[in-house]
């Protein structure tokens, strides 16, 4: 990929959202709300604080991780529908 996040912020690929409830319903793709987890793509170099030294993230390249539900930037990369956000918006990973 081409793509490298500045600072402090993260490159994020939407998981899909489960299209079958717990009981078996199926759920239209209109009715389906947009998922709030994601795997993180590329993450920057980190946050630089008042001294200018870097901050290192906490995510990197391959972690599954959960958002705010109206977290992040929509970009096209590649062809490829991503999000772009800043460390602060990651609620956490998932392990």
């Amino acid at each position: 990929m081409n793509f490298r996040p500045l600072h402090d912020r993260v490159l994020v690929r939407r998981v899909e959202a489960e299209a079958k409830t717990a009981g078996g319903i199926i759920i239209p793709d209109t009715a389906q709300e947009k998922p709030q987890e994601g795997e993180v793509v590329a993450a920057g170099s980190g946050a630089k604080n008042e001294k200018g030294e870097v901050t290192p993230l906490d995510v990197k390249a391959g972690d599954r991780i959960l958002f705010g539900k109206w977290s992040g930037t929509e970009v096209k990369v590649n062809g490829e529908d991503l999000l772009i956000m800043k460390e602060s918006d990651i609620l956490g990973i998932i392990g």
